[in-house]
């Protein structure tokens, strides 16, 4: 089935696309404030800005994910969209370098809020694996065109308008947004048994994923794309200008191969991964990446400067990279709890940004002030070393129902009794046992007390949660 038979998908889709469009064009126009502001230092500028970028994933994102649960989903996207477009207006009229840091700040944080709660709703809405998969292949594609389209677009718009008049235009995309949002079929989400207050629920999605095998393999995964990604965000220009004498055309030509490479194996995804599965194609794709990464360094340790070669290499980097990063959501998804997922989904955005934080360092450094051929080789390096994190982490056999134990214990929080885990005795006013609930009898309304669980031992997916603070190493283990 196609995600698009599904409206919600379609108005959610339509609300990405439109807001990567107008993020695509203020990407552009901020380069140019920069130089406005800061002329020939506006490359450092743009570097601290995207250097805060990542802060602000880090530090937003698992707050988000901690607090998501307790608004609205529809009001929490719609809100943040407002405040998202409310900031860029602001944008035009910056004129100290300054300001543009705190906006630039305010306007990530919002995306870091944004992104992983709208990322937790698209399996909710295509709970088929298989058109979910094609949603998230789509959603790939959609990245790729606009970053190549929206260069075009801002260069058509930029013989019309000023600059600082793509600030607008993104604006109009974040209400546009907002207005999808609002007529899209959001379902009511579903609700968490976490308890605690801000502290342990801003913790439990980054704790939780650290404690995921899987989800440990696809971090280590995401830190191999970020090396290779950030060798091709931050030294193509390089490469193509400084090393093999091009034009910006070639520049553009470069960046244009890496997205064609990736929209292909984007489009390919859905026609192989149940025939892979996950981790052969996640880690086959890395290493394709990383390698192209190395052939790039000993190719120009070598002398070779031909054009084609680098060329084609962009394209295999940007394809590996997609087999590699794509089908993360589906590991997501299936390790979070349903009322769980946008803390999972933030924990997720969180740390998979820290790789590119460290990438976006060491590859632009060592390339700055060493050479080209040894920040290839660095990078490839690297990504050859996340490869070889994650297969460690993330175990071959990796099935999703476990066998396991629980010993007897005492808690509190929301719960129905029609939940597998919820056969137990309540505790009376005096703090002696009163009755025996037998949840297959019992379809009581959600409620909260402090109840006890018998010792069991059972089946299922399973998931961190409230009641599963650690993975099982082996069958019948005690969790």
């Amino acid at each position: 089935m196609s995600p698009f038979s599904v409206s919600a998908f379609r108005h959610l889709f339509g609300a990405q696309i439109t807001s990567l469009v107008g993020t695509g064009l203020t990407t552009v126009a901020l380069s140019l404030l920069a130089f406005d502001l800061a002329g020939e230092n506006a490359g450092l500028v743009l570097g601290s800005v995207l250097t805060l970028k990542m802060v602000a994933y880090l530090l937003i994102a698992p707050v988000a994910g901690g607090i998501a649960h307790r608004v609205p989903r529809r009001v929490w996207l719609v809100g943040l969209d407002v405040v998202r477009a409310a900031i860029v207006l602001c944008l035009p009229f910056v004129d100290q370098i300054w300001q543009i840091f705190v906006l630039v700040f305010v306007i990530n944080a919002a995306s870091a809020g944004f992104t992983p709660v709208f990322q937790a709703i698209i399996p909710e809405i295509l709970d088929d694996e298989k058109t979910y998969t094609k949603g998230l292949s789509y959603a790939r594609f959609a990245y790729d065109l606009e970053n190549l389209a929206s260069p075009a677009l801002a260069a058509i718009l930029l013989f019309v308008w000023q600059f600082d008049s793509l600030f607008i235009v993104n604006c109009v995309t974040f209400l546009l947004s907002a207005l999808l949002i609002v007529s899209a079929n959001i379902p009511k989400a579903a609700q968490t048994d976490r308890v605690g207050g801000f502290y342990e629920n801003t913790l439990f999605g980054v704790v939780s994923y650290l404690k995921t095998p899987r989800l440990r393999g696809l971090l280590a995964v995401y830190f191999a794309v970020s090396c290779v990604g950030a060798m091709i965000i931050v030294n193509t220009v390089v490469l193509t200008r400084a090393v093999l004498g091009g034009s910006e055309m070639m520049t553009t030509a470069f960046l244009a191969c890496a997205g064609t490479g990736s929209m292909v194996a984007a489009f390919l995804i859905p026609r192989i991964i149940d025939r892979l599965g996950e981790r052969r194609l996640m880690l086959s794709g890395i290493t394709v990446a990383a390698l192209a990464m190395l052939i790039g360094g000993a190719a120009l340790m070598l002398g070779a400067t031909h054009a084609a070669l680098y060329a084609v290499l962009w394209a295999i980097a940007g394809a590996g990279s997609t087999f590699a990063q794509t089908p993360g959501g589906r590991l997501v998804q299936r390790s979070a709890a349903a009322g769980d997922r946008s803390a999972f989904f933030a924990a997720n955005f969180a740390l998979s940004h820290g790789g590119w934080l460290i990438a976006y360092a060491v590859v632009g450094w060592v390339g700055g002030l060493v050479d080209m051929s040894v920040a290839f080789l660095v990078s490839g390096g690297m990504a050859l070393l996340g490869g070889a994190l994650a297969r460690w982490a993330w175990p071959r056999n990796d099935p999703a129902v476990i066998h396991h134990s629980h010993p007897g214990f005492w808690h509190d929080h929301p719960h129905e009794h029609n939940d597998p885990h919820h056969s137990h005795t309540h505790q009376g006013p005096e703090r002696h046992v009163v009755t025996t609930v037998d949840h297959d009898h019992d379809e009581g309304p959600r409620h909260r007390h402090k109840h006890f669980h018998p010792p069991v031992t059972h089946e299922h997916r399973f998931v961190i949660d409230s009641h599963h603070s650690r993975w099982p190493v082996e069958s019948g283990e005690q969790v």
